[in-house]
């Protein structure tokens, strides 16, 4: 049985949504065991026990949000060479741009020599004042669709080893 690690940092509720639904549909494959745990209680050994990996933040200040960001500083060096050629995805929760974290986070999945199995999915909460931007976030049902699609496509490319 193969293993898909979905990692993710929320703090508005936003990028949770996100890797929830992801979850919900990779559960479907019943030849795949589905991980998820928040970076703040996830480290080197579930990225080392994974097959596959899903990693969810929202932008904050243009990069990947801090919780994130630690988790994979604190992942980096441990797994380094262990993991390479696995496949991944990732999907940012952003205000209204998102470029700057994907590519933070691409350039990550790079030096891991981690292969991307999806283009990189940005959903915009268009938030933008400091009120909007703290504001718990609602992502509508077309974008959640998306995260369950993701989700449902790199279990499904584990289960019959296209990756």
């Amino acid at each position: 049985m193969k293993t898909l690690l979905i990692v993710y940092y929320s703090k508005t509720g936003g990028s949770a949504a996100m890797a929830r639904s992801a979850a919900q549909a990779a559960q479907d494959e019943p030849d795949v065991r589905v991980i998820l745990r928040h970076a703040g209680e996830s480290g080197p050994e579930d990225m080392l026990a994974a097959d596959g990996y899903l990693f969810i933040c929202p932008e904050n200040l243009a990069a990947i949000a801090g919780g994130m960001k630690l988790f994979l500083d604190e992942c980096y060096y441990p797994v380094l060479g262990r993991i390479q050629g696995r496949p991944y995805a990732a999907m940012i929760c952003a205000g209204s741009d998102g470029k700057n974290a994907m590519q933070q986070l691409e350039r990550i999945a790079t030096g891991w020599r981690l292969r991307k199995v999806a283009d990189t999915q940005i959903v915009c909460t268009h938030a933008q004042t400091p009120e909007q931007i703290l504001k718990t976030k609602t992502i509508g049902e077309a974008d959640l669709m998306k995260c369950r699609e993701t989700g449902k496509a790199l279990a499904t490319g584990l289960a019959l080893g296209v990756f």
